[in-house]
């Protein structure tokens, strides 16, 4: 069902309920499991074939003591041109220099490799996949789509470790900064290098006349805000919508800051909460990923909105948000 669009810019309030309902046996002993990995160092990869469902050329990378029940980690696509900006060890140089609660450990552990895709100044969005052995769900996880919401981005950085504890029956892809140019700035913005927010790019129907009218209307032409000349007309949000054609995710995360609420638009049952985020479903923007992935593409967007965009939860709150997802595509996607 399509909701009409809320007006302007929604600012829930926060929530106040805490307690959190029992995990099941196994992600409770995957719990567990996460912790204690969690204080233990991270250990060289070592090559292996691609698992056979993976689409493309990929070069695989598991760790070379892999746990017994753990999924394996691949990386997808053959890797673009080298940045003199971005690589994986540059690029968490800089982070841990900005990002709160990210050690340069937990960066590197991620092992993030470089695709194709490019932003406006030529950074690689870079990624890992992590794929269990008997994967039924393909989840594409995102952070960083707003440069200034860095909170975003390291949720993703953690949980890229926690994807390789915990066993999930799913094909994670994860992309933790998606508008580098933003973020990377001396004073990050929420627009990429052109100032245009990503997340009013996409092509929902009507953009052309709707998505300016919003932007100048409902905004008073907020810069922040600025859907662009046309859809998809960035780098960025056209590398992501091409990605959802080629891969065919069965669930998109976003994560973003600071409303302190969790969103949903698409076809199924939403989560009722992850960790201390509850439900409130805020409506749809022209040119959002929710409005064009959820509600005309048919694939569910989960939109998590933390409490903070210079804040990161901790690593409690991190790993039961984590394992409320996992919980939710058992219960209501099939990856159980």
């Amino acid at each position: 069902m399509i909701r009409t669009m809320r007006v302007p810019e929604p600012t829930p309030s926060r929530l106040s309920r805490w307690l959190v309902p029992p995990a099941s046996a196994w992600l409770a002993a995957a719990l567990i499991g996460a912790s204690v990995a969690a204080s233990a160092a991270p250990t060289p990869a070592a090559p292996t074939q691609a698992a056979p469902h993976s689409p493309g050329a990929v070069v695989s990378a598991t760790p070379a003591q892999p746990p017994k029940a753990g999924p394996r980690a691949v990386a997808k696509g053959a890797p673009a041109a080298s940045s003199p900006t971005l690589t994986s060890l540059s690029l968490c140089d800089q982070l841990t220099q900005r990002l709160p609660n990210v050690s340069r450990a937990v960066c590197a552990r991620a092992e993030l490799v470089q695709g194709a895709a490019t932003s406006v100044q030529g950074r690689p969005l870079l990624q890992r996949d992590v794929v269990a052995d008997a994967a039924r769900l393909r989840v594409l996880v995102l952070g960083g789509i707003h440069g200034d919401e860095l909170s975003s981005t390291a949720l993703v950085l953690h949980w890229i470790g926690a994807a390789m504890e915990t066993p999930s029956n799913i094909h994670w892809r994860f992309v933790p900064l998606m508008n580098p140019d933003g973020m990377l700035q001396a004073k990050p913005t929420r627009t990429n290098a052109r100032g245009v927010d990503l997340n009013r790019n996409f092509p929902t129907p009507g953009w052309d006349k709707e998505a300016p009218a919003y932007w100048a209307k409902r905004t008073r032409s907020d810069p922040r805000r600025y859907p662009g000349p046309k859809p998809l007309s960035e780098p960025e949000s056209r590398w992501l919508h091409d990605e959802m054609e080629r891969w065919k995710p069965d669930l998109i995360v976003s994560v973003h800051a600071p409303y302190g609420v969790l969103d949903f638009d698409g076809p199924t049952v939403p989560p009722q909460r992850l960790g201390r985020l509850y439900l409130d479903q805020v409506g749809i923007f022209p040119g959002s990923l929710g409005n064009y992935g959820g509600v005309h593409k048919k694939v569910p967007v989960v939109t998590i909105e933390l409490s903070s965009a210079i804040r990161t939860p901790q690593e409690a709150e991190i790993r039961q948000m984590w394992l409320d997802l996992l919980r939710w595509t058992a219960e209501r996607l099939g990856a159980g």
